[in-house]
């Protein structure tokens, strides 16, 4: 089943899931009123639903209890891995290549990453269909579609208001998501619904400077 979703609303999906899953430091928690207002503004849909769950669910976290719950989540659960050709290749020598592709789409599309983080880390893949290339990003979260449905799952099963974001993605993209693990891991040896992202306005206007 195609998502008819505004060309700005799923932008506006894509950026605040990838604000919300970024480590919650001073200078993350203080986009959070404008990812509100954003949110918000949001047609009603399931992703509106999920990313203001989220927010209403950490507003009342005083900031180092929610960072280490951040911690306790990603960086001591397996299970929960942000990066996306995690799930696809581990920790084998094809991920290198797999990481490398994904830096040469991001230079196709006019834009280098800067900081420290790999590229497959989910908040940048995020970041960069919201604000690169909207059709290319979208795509590449279909590609990981498999990993990013099993992330979801680990995330639910450890209750963990970080689960809402992620929905909020999967409920994006097209084809309904796998009920339980034994879905999701069909889906992975299946490969991710064929259909495109259907949006209400295309052509996509993208922001990339070349």
């Amino acid at each position: 089943m195609n998502l008819h979703y505004p060309t700005s609303a799923a932008r506006s999906v894509l950026q605040a899931s990838a604000v919300c899953l970024q480590y919650p430091d001073d200078t993350v928690r203080a986009l959070w009123p404008t990812v509100h207002a954003g949110v918000e503004a949001l047609p009603d849909s399931d992703p509106k639903q999920h990313l203001r769950a989220f927010l209403d669910g950490t507003r009342a976290q005083l900031p180092g209890e929610l960072a280490r719950h951040y911690v306790d989540v990603f960086d001591r659960r397996r299970r929960c891995c942000l990066y996306l050709t995690w799930w696809t290749h581990g920790e084998t020598r094809r991920r290198g290549g797999a990481l490398a592709e994904l830096k040469r789409r991001y230079r196709e599309a006019g834009t280098e990453l800067t900081g420290t983080e790999l590229p497959d880390y989910l908040p940048i893949v995020l970041e960069y269909a919201a604000t690169v290339e909207l059709a290319d990003g979208l795509a590449l979260l279909q590609e990981h579609r498999p990993g990013i449905e099993l992330l979801r799952l680990a995330l639910l099963e450890a209750t963990t208001p970080y689960a809402a974001p992620v929905q909020a993605v999967c409920a994006l993209l097209p084809g309904a998501s796998p009920a339980d693990l034994a879905e999701a891991k069909a889906l992975a040896r299946t490969g991710p619904p064929r259909e495109q992202v259907g949006l209400e306005l295309p052509p996509f206007e993208l922001g990339a400077t070349r």
